[in-house]
């Protein structure tokens, strides 16, 4: 009985899941019968075939007292396609009936009434919204008055935007979410912020003053959280202000950070900043800010209440500065060039306002952990140093920066290479004590922590070496000059001639690549290969563009598919080259990428049809997935 019973279930159930899945692979719609198509209502259904193939029927219900012409008529009516394109010739299912002879040319008439199907294929995307127009010429039984009901269209393909959907919402993601790299990032400089010489040895002087100086425990724990929170609040609120610029009309996360991450000035000018700065942790001079500045704010630590616990947090926040100032810097830099993300610089200043705090809370609250803390020494300047040299290979950055978007030729590939691993190895032997400067104390024995610290150092150097010959270096891909900057390889030296495409003798594409970085010259070379375009929005800045080169481009599943099946056409959003009426070709890319395909965020993928009109997939953004890269690739491949 129970195998009876779940055998009727089954038949009685199949009908209805064959209807359900008959009406998922359909899409209807229906059209006219209104001001600009009277006399036709049009029912158009779209299936899918399958290789991208669908079919669209356009059932059009003429009403009484008019006819329609067949395909075979000069009155036949004209379907387009805006989005799609057509396969193969239209057809018919019904039989036109004999009406007459034509005046014009002495052949029996055919015209249908009430009813004339008419059948398009078009190859198209599931999930997508195919846009078009019927131009139908509909006469009267009696007269053969005849007028045009022109009626739009648009119809939605069945089955799920698999590829596309995926695409855009990478490429939202791209724009808004979190970069949690950044956000570890800053919270690692927090803490090391903490073990400068500026500000260690106040984080016993200021706990214990809460603790001693309260009526009560908890009133001293309760003003060492105030402590920490206006502590949080002095480095956030500065950025949260401008950011909140752009509520009343005013694009600084735009305009200003875009400024800041890609113009060659800016750039220039953080990376002598980091340079300076390093110097003063090498010893070379102190960096303070006004004793006046500094006075003042102490003065107001004095008052009692939440006034003078604020003030206390300026002074650390002020008192901080030369040691804080340069990591600070870096923050809100990292922060802003990375993503287009409205909140991230006010969420990663506060990681690392909230590492910077957090200590004076934590051990106000449990005060016998101050027992624990290492007493101030030596050691303390040897932190400062160790920031010195990461100072001077962050500063470096900058400087590429402005050289890549100017073209100055300053930092080829090797060069900036050849300064890392001179950096790194002097790091190395510092941490060894085989080298010194005039504040550090003479080294007498390695401890395992420096002696760790040193493996990890030289490991990194010993990494770097090879990429003097053109190896990928792919951990490191997105902080170096790009392969194109390189001029020897170990297979030979990397061909960077002009190639008489426009742009292409200052701009190049990574791994040999043949390619245009204009969009017209791409069209009308895929055009003439009858080839998709692969359109590539990137920036010279763009850390996560040249990590999708080097690790997801180089791949030996995708590299002869961008060599042979498409035609890549780069646009650089950040190159100060000026061009046409004296406009930055980056902004004319930038604008030309938002306008056209909503992309604001590097990188952006886009595939398109050998016109340029057509999307056959994306936009795209950074996903070092290689298989979800290919099959992205293979989308406009089958949709050719």
């Amino acid at each position: 009985m129970k195998k009876l019973f779940i055998m009727l279930t089954l038949a009685l159930a199949m009908p209805f899941a064959a209807m359900a899945e008959e009406a998922e692979s359909k899409t209807t719609i229906k059209v006219g019968n209104d001001a600009d198509s009277p006399n036709v209502e049009w029912t158009i259904t779209a299936e899918e075939e399958g290789d991208g193939i669908f079919v669209v029927t356009f059932d059009g219900a003429i009403k009484e007292g008019f006819h329609g012409y067949p395909l075979t008529d000069f009155s036949a009516p004209i379907i387009e396609f805006e989005n799609a394109t057509v396969a193969g010739e239209m057809f018919e299912t019904l039989t036109p009936e004999e009406h007459g002879i034509d005046e014009l040319t002495g052949e029996p008439s055919f015209i249908y009434y009430n009813q004339a199907i008419y059948i398009q294929k078009i190859k198209a995307e599931a999930g997508q919204e195919v846009v078009g127009y019927i131009n139908a010429t509909i006469c009267t039984n009696e007269t053969n008055q005849c007028t045009a009901n022109i009626v739009d269209f648009t119809i939605q393909m069945p089955g799920e935007a698999v590829v596309e959907a995926a695409a855009e919402t990478e490429q939202e993601d791209a724009s808004s979410a979190l970069d949690w790299g950044s956000i570890i990032t800053a919270i690692l400089w927090g803490f090391a912020a903490l073990m400068t010489p500026c500000v260690f040895p106040m984080v016993p002087m200021t706990v214990s003053f809460f603790v001693k100086g309260s009526q009560s425990v908890a009133q001293g724990r309760m003003r060492a959280l105030m402590y920490g929170f206006f502590i949080v609040a002095l480095y956030v609120l500065p950025i949260a202000i401008i950011m909140s610029l752009t509520i009343f009309g005013i694009d600084v996360s735009g305009d200003i950070f875009n400024f800041i991450g890609t113009h060659w000035i800016p750039n220039l000018i953080f990376f002598l900043i980091f340079m300076v700065f390093a110097a003063s942790f090498f010893g070379a001079f102190e960096i303070t800010l006004p004793s006046s500045l500094v006075n003042k704010s102490d003065e107001g630590a004095d008052r009692g209440g939440l006034i003078g616990i604020f003030f206390m947090a300026l002074t650390l926040v002020l008192v901080s500065f030369s040691c804080t100032g340069p990591i600070v810097g870096n923050v809100i830099i990292e922060a802003t060039s990375g993503s287009t993300n409205f909140w991230m610089p006010i969420i990663t200043m506060a990681a690392f306002a909230i590492a910077f705090a957090l200590p004076f809370t934590l051990l106000a609250w449990f005060p016998s952990l101050l027992k624990n803390l290492p007493k101030s020494g030596g050691w303390l300047n040897s932190v400062k140093v160790v920031l010195g040299f990461i100072e001077i290979a962050l500063g470096l950055k900058f400087l590429m920066t402005a050289d890549q978007t100017m073209h100055w030729g300053l930092l080829d590939r090797e060069t900036y290479l050849a300064i890392w691993i001179v950096t790194f190895s002097l790091l190395g032997f510092y941490l060894l004590g085989k080298l010194r400067f005039a504040h550090d104390d003479e080294v007498k024995h390695v401890s395992v922590f420096r002696l760790t610290l040193a493996i990890a150092v030289f490991s990194f150097v010993v990494y770097m070496i090879p990429g003097l010959w053109g190896a990928p270096l792919n951990a490191i891909s997105g902080y170096i000059p790009p392969m194109t900057t390189q001029d020897y390889q170990i297979n030979g030296r990397v061909d960077n001639a002009n190639t008489g495409r426009k742009y292409a003798d200052f701009l190049h594409l990574p791994h040999q690549l043949e390619g245009h970085f204009d969009f017209e010259e791409a069209v009308e070379d895929a055009k003439k290969q009858n080839k998709p375009i692969f359109v590539d929005v990137t920036g010279h800045a763009c850390n996560n563009c040249r990590e999708m080169e080097t690790m997801v481009w180089s791949h030996s599943s995708v590299l002869p598919m961008l060599q042979n099946d498409f035609v890549i056409c780069a646009l650089y959003v950040d190159d100060n080259t000026k061009v046409e009426d004296g406009k930055r070709l980056g902004s004319l890319n930038s604008k030309f990428a938002q306008d056209r395909w909503g992309v604001n965020a590097q990188p952006g993928y886009i595939l398109l049809s050998p016109d340029g009109e057509t999307v056959l997939a994306g936009p795209r953004g950074y996903n070092t997935d290689i298989e979800e890269f290919v099959k992205f690739l293979e989308t406009a491949k089958n949709a050719m």
